[in-house]
């Protein structure tokens, strides 16, 4: 239990989503804002442009390291078991926590995704209110209850 007379206030949390689903980005979005969070979202649509944001390359040179990653699985030009994978085999990158957030709850792809060192592994709720509260809920967990890495 934090001690609010003594800790620090925390700062924000910078979240990085790799999502192709604009709807999905969209609730994300909504979901982060209506709860008043202090989260920074930034958004990529595609694991290529991840791994880019990450290694702060080809454009990305001034982006903030995320203090979360939240990663779609099933995204165009690189998937997520594949961005997950380098992430966690790069020793720059592989301390930043990954939810792995899929519409997929097979077990192939929840198994794969621990064995690639995902932190957590959530299936995306179908309808607006509960995806809205499953994002509020990982939000409320980074910021409040677990302790970080420095970028």
């Amino acid at each position: 239990m934090p001690n609010h007379v003594t800790d620090p206030p925390r700062r924000p949390l910078a979240v990085l989503l790799v999502e192709d689903d604009a709807g999905d980005v969209v609730i994300a979005r909504e979901a982060l804002r209506a709860g008043q969070l202090h989260s920074r979202l930034s958004v990529v649509p595609d694991g290529v442009e991840a791994m880019h944001y990450l290694r702060r390359e080809d454009g990305y040179a001034e982006v903030e390291r995320p203090d979360l990653i939240l990663l779609d699985l099933n995204l165009p030009r690189k998937s997520g078991h594949e961005v997950l994978a380098e992430v966690k085999a790069d020793p720059q990158l592989r301390k930043i926590p990954v939810v792995v957030l899929s519409t997929s709850s097979a077990f192939e792809d929840v198994e794969r995704s621990y064995e690639l060192y995902a932190n957590v592994y959530v299936t995306k709720p179908v309808d607006f209110d509960h995806f809205a509260s499953v994002v509020k809920q990982i939000d409320d967990f980074f910021i409040s209850v677990a302790s970080l890495p420095r970028a």
